[in-house]
């Protein structure tokens, strides 16, 4: 496993410098859009054509969704001849999907015409669910998620001997590079880059080690540094990125010395980050879920808002909410459970924080790593250095989100609030923009205060800037082939099989429970929880209102399924989003906190799936049938509440000549 890492770091790196060199439409068949021509009023030419704009030429039928009704079309040398009263702008042509097959146009090469190809659809929730297995059986993430694009690539490119070697090359030529070359993607990782940097360089310098003296007035022991750690994780609630790197990478030092294990560190950091970015007001994810909202209240002819909507929707938010609860509970009772109680007890009772140490060359690539953070003059350990380059990551990216997003018109409507502009501001902002510019300037201010107090050179400051960024290589490469397998379900269409599946004529009243779980089935087979979102909502929103008003059901009965439905589909994203191997974020915390990833995902999983089976089982249903949100909260509380006290045992001490120690 060691040497696959190995040989995948430099393909990681040689793929990056040949980006430019890639023709990835010579390897890999273009799938093919759909163009319109208007013939006369009436009647239009619809054309299969590849991204380049070349003919497909398909002969047959092909079954196509026009305007959302499913309509068999022929086609005759890639074209079909359509008669529709309409004109050509609003007509909107999508492939059919069903449970059984897909049908995909392919470009013709010069030896063979291959027309369309069809595959069971079954065969589309292989991939991730092949990459979730290995990821927990081998506990070796990379060679896991290569497994799963390798055969999702063998799967789009024929299922035939030849796919197998196609594919293969396709993994790296299509798949990788495509990640790679996204721009969203490449402002993660540099994003994520800066952030290391930035933590190596106020390492080095000392800032870390005069935060951890800092924080170690009001972190006196396990219980207070978790505290303490829950505590940032709310605060930053702007953006689950900068709170996972930002809350992990600061309290790591913290809780090290207080025997924390690292498992508990990222279940709170990653348990922080997402369902606070998703229910706060003024957050990256608000555009996003004001947006998908505002498309299918539109549809439906509600005149609500779409802010007003999410806000409504907050009352059934049960997941996020009950997570954070029970975060702070298992933290002051002192109690654990499963693999976690385990983990804090291997920490506390040997001094392991980590579990990675297997043997002496493992334990001593450990020790030779933090070595590299260690400060270079240990008598000037001054927190400036370190909270001032944090702060300003944090204000930084506020005032990113604010500047990128500002418009004068949202500014001067006299009938929005202030925090409503601030929503909305913040939620059209480029938040990948924001977090650069605060990286960025994290950097340049820990670089400052190195060198003008002579704590390091210019060249050796560099340097642990270099180291910083060596330390993120690994995480990198998960999420480079985490978002490889994204794409291959999405070419698959993995999300919308499963929610074929699950989709049907269901009482209104469990349209809730129902949606949940099939939000958490999405997020945790694609590892996204945006993307869940993204599909869900045009999709369960319209359902629920229908099936509504098909059994004769008022506006004002129908509208408390609508909250709930909208909060469902976010709550499940998250839930999902956190038991998943392949997610970003969950990788991203195992990374920031320096947990082994499938350590953090397989101690994770239980916590998360308590708070699941209460939140839906529980709440869900009891608000479905009309019980006051308040009440059902505190339901919800207490029977967590129950559930630790009865199931979790409490976490011995640590004894006192292990306090300090690191491993």
């Amino acid at each position: 496993m060691t040497l696959f890492r190995t040989v995948l770091s430099y393909l990681f790196i040689l793929l990056t410098t040949a980006q430019a060199f890639s023709q990835e439409e010579n390897k890999k068949a273009d799938i093919a859009e759909f163009k319109l021509q208007a013939v006369n009023d009436t009647a239009f030419t619809l054309r299969a054509t590849t991204e380049t704009g070349n003919l497909v030429k398909y002969n047959g039928p092909l079954p196509l969704r026009i305007n959302g009704e499913r309509q068999e079309t022929s086609f005759t040398e890639g074209e079909a001849i359509l008669s529709l009263p309409a004109p050509a702008s609003l007509i909107q042509v999508t492939a059919h999907l069903d449970t059984r097959t897909i049908a995909r146009l392919y470009q013709p090469n010069a030896d063979t015409e291959r027309g369309v190809r069809e595959f069971p659809m079954w065969i589309s929730i292989l991939p991730p669910l092949l990459a979730i297995l290995l990821a927990l059986i081998f506990k070796e993430v990379l060679l896991a998620l290569f497994a799963g694009i390798w055969v999702g690539s063998f799967v789009i490119y024929g299922l035939s001997f030849k796919s197998l070697f196609t594919g293969l090359f396709a993994v790296a030529d299509t798949y990788l590079v495509r990640a790679l070359t996204d721009s969203d993607h490449v402002s993660v990782i540099l994003f994520s880059m800066l952030i290391g940097g930035m933590v190596a360089i106020i390492s080095k310098n000392g800032g870390m080690a005069g935060v951890v003296n800092l924080l170690s007035g009001y972190a006196r022991s396990a219980k207070s540094s978790q505290v303490v750690t829950w505590g940032l994780g709310v605060a930053i609630f702007f953006d689950d990125y900068a709170n996972t790197l930002i809350v992990g990478n600061t309290m790591r030092p913290v809780t090290d010395k207080h025997l924390v294990s690292r498992e508990k560190l990222a279940y709170i950091v990653d348990s922080t980050a997402a369902p606070v970015a998703s229910i706060a007001f003024v957050t990256t994810w608000v555009g996003a879920e004001l947006g998908y909202i505002k498309d299918a209240a539109s549809s439906l002819g509600i005149e609500e808002g779409a802010y007003s909507l999410f806000f409504n929707s907050l009352q059934y938010a049960y997941y996020p909410v009950l997570t954070l609860v029970f975060m702070l509970m298992l933290i002051l009772m002192n109690r654990d459970f499963g693999l976690m109680h385990k983990a804090e007890t291997r920490a506390r009772t040997t001094g392991a924080v980590s579990a990675v140490r297997i043997n002496e060359k493992s334990e001593g690539k450990q020790q030779q790593e933090m070595a590299e953070f260690a400060p270079v003059d240990p008598s000037r350990s001054r927190a400036i250095n370190a909270l001032l380059p944090v702060l300003i990551v944090i204000f930084g990216t506020v005032a990113g989100l604010l500047y990128t997003g500002y418009s004068q018109s949202v500014w001067t409507d006299t009938s929005l609030g202030f925090f409503r502009k601030l929503s909305v501001t913040i939620g059209d902002s480029n938040s990948y923009v924001a977090l650069i510019w605060a990286s960025l300037s994290g950097v340049l201010v820990a670089v400052i205060l190195t060198i003008s107090q002579r704590i390091m050179s210019l060249y050796e400051t560099m340097e642990s800037l270099v180291t910083g960024f060596k330390s993120m290589l690994p995480a990198i490469l998960i999420l480079v082939l985490a978002w490889s397998l994204a794409s291959v379900t999405k070419e698959l269409y993995t999300a919308e099989y499963l929610t074929s599946l699950f989709s049907g004529n269901v009482s209104p009243r469990f349209l809730p429970e129902i949606t949940f779980f099939l939000a958490a089935i999405i997020a945790f087979s694609t590892g996204s929880s945006w993307g869940t979102m993204a599909i869900l909502y045009p999709l369960m929103l319209p359902a629920a209102w229908y099936v509504c008003q098909q059994l004769g059901m008022s506006q004002e009965e129908t509208m408390p399924i609508i909250y709930n439905v909208i909060s469902v589909v976010l709550a499940g994203s998250v839930f999902g989003d956190h038991c998943s191997p392949i997610s970003d974020t969950t990788i991203l915390s195992s990374l920031a906190s320096g947990c082994n990833h499938i350590d953090h995902v397989k101690t994770q999983l239980p916590y998360a799936i308590t708070v699941a089976l209460v939140a839906n089982l529980i709440c869900t249903n009891l608000s479905s049938w009309g019980v006051h949100w308040f009440l059902v909260y505190l339901i919800g509380t207490a029977v967590l509440w129950l559930i630790i006290r009865y199931l979790g045992t409490k976490v011995k001490a640590a004894p006192a000549f292990r306090q300090g120690t690191l491993f």
